[in-house]
Formats: structure tokens, C-alpha cells, sequence
């Protein structure tokens, strides 16, 4: 919020855990998806109007203080909300569950597109049937390394790391 009023969706990245997604939707804040990279966050806080963004290694933007992300800045803000509210940090961060998450990284024999595979396509929308509402699946390639990154998040955790196993099994069969 900027002078009380909010200011646009908060960004993450398609990495960002889908319990702060949840999380905000039951405070009625939109929450906006954004690729990985600081740049890419920055761009949809421009565009949509928001004034706070983040990805999920701790790289914050409030964008009504820099344009950078700043851990500095960061913890700043994060101290005001708590000095304004009177709650410790431990209350402030109890409205939201961490979804339980699994990530492999399938090393690929050259650089591919796993959208542009059918068997993989075919693999990650029988595992989202699955998980139906409950969890999500991203399939990302690397932007520094010949590799898939297979990501499944939901509120089981066996069945994550299962439908995780599956797909990287797809993935690494299919880049062969």
C-alpha cells in the first residue's frame, strides 16, 4: 500500500509458492506471475501499476522506493509494517502456508523448449488433472544451462515429489 491505498498487484514469478498467491487472494490482493529475473518483475510492476514484487530468492522490488531490488530497502519496509501494526514478524507471516515444493533439474543433451515436446505437454496436463486446484506444475528451461527445470507444488507433498519423479522421468526421456 502506498499512502493507505493499494497500489496495483503484488508480482511474483512463476517460481513464487502458491500459498502467497492464496494468501493474498483471501485478503482480496491481486497477485500477478511474472518469468524468473528481477527485469521481468520490474517490467509487470510497470505495466500493471503495482509497487511490489519479489522473486522467491528474496530479490524484493518496492517499486515507491528504487527500482532495484534491495534487500536494505526490504527490511526496512518489512520493519515499518511491523513498528505500524505493533505484531512481531511471526504474526504477520502466519496468514500464509508454504505450499509444499519439489524441484529437479533434468540435464538435456542440447537446449530445448519442453512446451514444443507432445509427450511432455501430454505428461504435464495429466499431472495438473491431478492435482486439479489443489497444486501446480512448471516446466521451465534454463536460461544458463543446457537444463530442465521440472517444478510441482501442492498441498500433498508425496504426491508432489511423485508427479515431480514423473515428469523429469518425461523430460529427461523426451531430450534424449
Amino acid at each position: 500500500k502506498a499512502d493507505g491505498v493499494l497500489k496495483g498487484p503484488v508480482v511474483g514469478t512463476v517460481m513464487s509458492n502458491l500459498g502467497l498467491e492464496h494468501a493474498l487472494e483471501r485478503h482480496g490482493i491481486e497477485f500477478r506471475r511474472a518469468a524468473v529475473g528481477d527485469r521481468y518483475v520490474l517490467e509487470a510492476l510497470r505495466e500493471t501499476g503495482g509497487i511490489i514484487g519479489g522473486e522467491t530468492s528474496g530479490h524484493m522490488i518496492c517499486l515507491d522506493k528504487t527500482t532495484t531490488g534491495d534487500g536494505m530497502v526490504t527490511a526496512l519496509q518489512i520493519m515499518a509494517v511491523m513498528k505500524r501494526s505493533g505484531k512481531p514478524l511471526s504474526e504477520l507471516i502466519a496468514g500464509m502456508s508454504r505450499y509444499p515444493q519439489t524441484m529437479l533439474n533434468v540435464r538435456t543433451e542440447k537446449r530445448m523448449n519442453p512446451h514444443d515436446v507432445p509427450a511432455i505437454r501430454d505428461a504435464v496436463s495429466i499431472a495438473e488433472g491431478e492435482l486439479a486446484k489443489t497444486g501446480r506444475v512448471v516446466l521451465r528451461a534454463s536460461g544458463t544451462e543446457p537444463v530442465i527445470r521440472v517444478m510441482v507444488e501442492g498441498e500433498d507433498e508425496h504426491q508432489v515429489l511423485s508427479l515431480a519423479e514423473r515428469l523429469a522421468s518425461v523430460v529427461a526421456e523426451a531430450s534424449t
